[in-house]
């Protein structure tokens, strides 16, 4: 008989644990609140403009297009992924500006130009991001959720140079002296949501996955990740429910029974693996008994990691100076960290993340002009900051900022809307709108993070960027591949 399997949420990480249990034989239904799937991947399309709302930066393809192929298909059908160049461009309030470049002569070039000295350091860094990567990835990136005791079972040398004991500034700053360039290589804590004075320093391996492997774009935007992702999971015969929301789930002596929807229809089901905010598993969805309390009192007590602030702008013109990918570089970045997780306001001087699609996609935009997706860092949901109150104040910030690097900006918009941490909480599930669960900051922040498989439920498994392995999309497939071995080697 098929096992019966129900997906809460159509995320990344629920599409892909979807599509891999039906690969298994599994009879799949995906539930998903919203009109469509994607979860924070989503996509807007208005006055002649298309922007993508989540994810920008794509990393490691292996994983994506190993998930397709695994499935029977070939990925080549299903999206078109091309590398972007260059990688990043970096602006400062001193006037200086670097490309990162997928080609190293080219890079170093800029290097040398910022800081001649600095060239071994930043050769040595990305050397050792490397190392951290290759020692780091089996137990931290790539399997089961890690345990401290994982660390004795490795190499005496390599166990060593996981760099647990620094953090990722401090060991940032012990290969380059340029305070540019360590801002620079500080602002990938960002891509977990973190802050890299206090985040472990096994994070750089992020370094490695983008700057020494390189970004690309899926041509057509992000967003059409999610809907290959979906169109292959229909083809295999998941039956994909849109605007359908799972009002809790069916726990009777420990054993997933089913869900209730909404609505007030329930459905049976041996295996539910759910990709929603952890937290709200745990405080929502589950009975209150079958989680112990102190585990819910940890997820409720945890720091969260940042949420974000986004603006969508239609903009008249074009602008050479910029690239794809861009990041206009505060003038004091531990400030910048303090206010987002200490203080919980956000950023009085924001650092500046703007993409633009329509640099390599010029139909996202009407001719000549341009489709900027503008995001600032920002804390999570608390009482410090009411966003209804003060979102077009920050708004104005934000614009200002832009400006003050010799950008037109105010009377070249044509089209915009705006993203809160409310508006983030609101439309994806997101806990206090903060973007990956927990904050990825201590020490031990990977061993707390929520693993993939309930150990008080049997037959219930957790994914997306709030579970192992953490956030960004290749992190998110691999938790709901994750989940969905996990339900295939126990039930089927």
């Amino acid at each position: 008989m098929k096992q019966r399997v129900v997906v809460i949420g159509g995320g990344i990480g629920g599409l892909a644990a979807a599509i891999d249990l039906a690969v298994a034989g599994c009879d799949v239904v995906l539930f998903e609140a919203t009109d469509r799937v994607g979860g924070k991947m989503g996509e807007i399309q208005s006055d002649g403009f298309r922007w993508d709302t989540g994810p920008s930066v794509i990393t490691m393809p292996d994983v994506l297009t190993g998930l397709l192929r695994d499935s029977g298909a070939d990925p080549d059908d299903y999206l078109t992924l091309q590398p972007v160049e260059p990688i990043t461009r970096y602006f400062w309030p001193d006037g200086t500006v670097l490309n990162i470049s997928r080609d190293l002569p080219r890079t170093l070039d800029g290097i040398r130009d910022i800081s001649e000295g600095d060239v071994e350091g930043w050769l040595g860094f990305f050397a050792y991001a490397a190392r951290l990567h290759r020692i780091t990835g089996p137990t931290f990136l790539y399997g089961p959720p890690p345990k401290v005791t994982d660390l004795f079972r490795m190499k005496p040398r390599d166990a060593l140079n996981v760099d647990g004991m620094r953090t990722m500034a401090a060991a940032i700053d012990s290969f380059v002296a340029s305070p540019l360039l360590r801002q620079l290589l500080k602002r990938f804590a960002t891509y977990v949501g973190g802050d890299p004075f206090r985040a472990p320093a096994p994070l750089n391996v992020i370094a490695d996955v983008e700057i020494n492997r390189g970004v690309i774009y899926p041509v057509g935007g992000v967003y059409a990740i999610a809907a290959a992702l979906e169109r292959r999971a229909r083809e295999l015969g998941v039956s994909i429910r849109p605007e359908c929301r799972v009002e809790s789930i069916t726990v009777v002596n420990g054993v997933v029974r089913g869900v209730a929807l909404a609505g007030g229809e329930t459905i049976d089901a041996d295996v539910v693996v759910a990709n929603a905010d952890a937290s709200d598993v745990y405080e929502s969805l589950l009975p209150a008994d079958v989680i112990p309390k102190k585990e819910r009192q940890r997820q409720k007590e945890s720091e969260p990691s940042s949420s974000g602030f986004a603006l969508l702008l239609g903009i008249k013109g074009q602008d050479e100076r910029l690239a794809h990918h861009n990041i206009l570089f505060s003038s004091d970045y531990q400030r910048e960290f303090r206010e987002i997780f200490d203080e919980g306001v956000p950023p009085s001087e924001p650092t500046v993340y703007i993409a633009i699609t329509s640099k390599t996609n010029p139909d996202h935009a009407p001719v000549g002009c341009e489709n900027w997706f503008v995001l600032v860092n920002a804390p999570a949901l608390g009482e410090r900051w009411d966003w209804a109150a003060r979102s077009a104040e920050y708004r104005d910030r934000v614009i200002e900022r832009i400006e003050s690097f010799g950008f037109t900006v105010r009377d070249r918009i044509v089209a915009e809307h705006i993203l809160t941490p409310e508006d983030i909480a609101r439309q994806t599930g997101a806990h206090r709108g903060a973007l990956y669960g927990m904050s990825p900051n201590g020490r031990f922040a990977a061993f707390r993070r929520p693993r993939n498989r309930v150990a008080t439920v049997k037959g219930l498994y957790l994914c997306g960027g709030t579970t192992h392995p953490g956030g960004g999309v290749p992190m998110v497939v691999l938790s709901g591949r994750l989940a969905a071995r996990y339900a295939m080697n126990e039930t089927v």
